[in-house]
Parts: C-alpha cells; sequence; structure tokens
C-alpha cells in the first residue's frame, strides 16, 4: 500500500502518460492535518512539486488547474525523512484531502512508494434530527400582550 505505516519501498504506484499524480483522501471522521511524508521512487521518478486541496469534492486532473490551498516544492527523499508542514489553522477540520503530484524532476513518469499524513482524528459528530413544534397560525389568546381582550 501507498498509504501505509512505514515505506517498504517494494510497492509504488506510477503515473501512465506523464508525469502526473492525483490522490483523493475521504476520512470517516475530522482530521487536523499536521505534516505530509512523501517517498518518490528515485532516478528522476520522485514527486518534485505537491498541491494540497482541502474539502473538494473527488477531483479530477481538469480541476488540479485551480488554487491549491497549500503547495510545496519537494525533494527526493527515499527514507522518509522530510515532513513538509501544512499551516495547521488551513488544515483543520479536514473532511477529505486531495494531494497533486504535478511534475517530478525529469523523468516520463513519476514514481510514489510512500504517502504519510501526520494529524490528530476526531470522530465524526452525528447530528440527530430535531423535532420542533413551530406555531404557524398564532393566536392570540395565547400571548400575554398586556392590551385589554378583545
Amino acid at each position: 500500500a501507498v498509504v501505509s505505516t512505514q515505506s517498504t519501498g517494494t510497492q509504488f504506484v506510477e503515473s501512465d502518460a506523464d508525469e502526473e499524480l492525483l490522490f483523493n483522501f475521504s476520512f470517516t471522521g475530522s482530521v487536523k492535518l499536521k505534516g505530509i511524508i512523501v517517498v518518490g521512487g528515485g532516478e528522476d521518478t520522485s514527486p518534485a512539486h505537491l498541491k494540497v486541496f482541502k474539502n473538494s469534492a473527488p477531483m479530477t486532473f481538469d480541476d488540479a488547474g485551480r488554487c491549491a490551498d497549500q503547495e510545496f516544492d519537494l525533494q527526493d527523499d527515499k527514507d522518509a525523512v522530510l515532513e513538509y508542514q501544512t499551516r495547521v489553522a488551513k488544515f483543520n477540520n479536514c473532511e477529505s484531502l486531495t494531494l497533486y503530484f504535478d511534475r517530478n524532476f525529469g523523468a516520463d513518469e513519476t514514481r510514489i512508494c510512500y504517502i504519510g499524513l501526520r494529524g490528530e482524528y476526531t470522530e465524526a459528530q452525528k447530528r440527530g434530527v430535531v423535532i420542533c413544534n413551530y406555531e404557524s397560525a398564532p393566536q392570540l389568546k395565547d400571548h400575554k400582550t398586556g392590551a385589554k381582550d378583545m
């Protein structure tokens, strides 16, 4: 698995036609994202740039051209040592996350061996149905007005 607890280096995701890769994540609760770790495949196939989008509907490559919530210039890191710090205030209350890798270090394809997301998870609060009675035709006798009864 590319998104896992540790990098093995034996499994990877590789782009097919060009150097772009797009990952859509949906969380079952709310996440405060603090950092992202990316391990590439080396030999110029590692991603060089990352755009991060918060709470966007599942995106396509056509959607990825819009302004990102945060961008990173990445380094070739085979040992998962580098962690890219997000603006925590911006990535508070994440319910979904999209990572768009738009270029690499010169190869025709981009290869990613590991993506690590660091943050805090909070279970989603289920909002129940509120049952209320609304008065659609108020009756004057039901309200104290201070005026004499008519």
